[in-house]
């Protein structure tokens, strides 16, 4: 039997950066005009044709398909307007929200924002030298964010191998695995499974399964389990 190939943890770690980036922002944010300007270019510069990390995720190829197939004809006002319609649908409402991107939402009967776990991320955060900016006034465990977090952890773990400091690149390994199985693999799963099954538009169905993509990518790197479903 053969052994796995090392990682290239430099390589690893800005492929998920990059992936983790751009996924939490799309998540995280409305799609104004000015996110317009930036999906545009996302669309000229053929940004779905492939992903830098998990590429071997079926979820990963599924979720670039369907992204690709998004733009395929180009950035309409009527693709736009279809995108935001259903971005509030999902994640906004009116009426009650039918994704909630909150992780407390999914741990308790009451589905209320604002919980333990919201404290909890909020401290993983501070911990690392970052407040999301709506602090107090919006949830800090927005999916968005907690994939941005694990963004900006991949970032230090590359700045740490740039200094060749060992133990703090440990220690970043260490945050990112407790991160992922305490927040987003405890439940962003399930948030992925009801976007599939709701969205209306290629793009956010595609977004669900590059989601899971690197999530799944993620948890083999760091060698821990995801939630497939939230538990109540």
């Amino acid at each position: 039997m053969t052994k796995p190939a090392p990682i290239d943890w430099q390589e690893t770690l800005t492929g998920e950066m990059l992936l983790l980036s751009l996924l939490g922002r799309i998540a995280y944010t409305y799609p104004d005009n000015e996110e317009r300007t930036w999906l545009q270019s996302l669309i000229e510069e053929d940004i779905f044709s492939e992903a830098p990390f998990a590429v071997e995720e079926e979820e990963t190829n599924t979720g670039l398909k369907l992204m690709q197939k998004w733009g395929k004809n180009g950035f309409s006002d009527e693709l736009f307007e279809h995108m935001q319609a259903d971005y509030t649908r999902l994640f906004i409402g009116p009426g009650k929200v039918i994704a909630a991107p909150w992780e407390s939402v999914y741990f308790g009967e009451e589905r209320l924002t604002f919980q333990e776990q919201t404290l909890d991320v909020r401290n993983w955060y501070r911990r690392f030298g970052l407040e999301a900016e709506k602090k107090y006034r919006e949830p800090d465990d927005h999916i968005g964010l907690e994939l941005l977090f694990l963004a900006h952890l991949a970032a230090q773990g590359i700045q740490a191998l740039n200094e060749q400091n060992s133990p703090r690149f440990e220690e970043i390994l260490k945050a990112q695995r407790e991160f992922l199985m305490q927040h987003p693999g405890a439940w962003a799963l399930a948030w992925c499974g009801i976007v599939e099954k709701n969205a209306r538009t290629d793009f956010y169905q595609g977004l669900a399964h590059l989601i899971r993509g690197a999530l799944a990518g993620l948890s083999e790197i760091l060698d821990c389990k995801l939630a497939q479903a939230v538990s109540k």
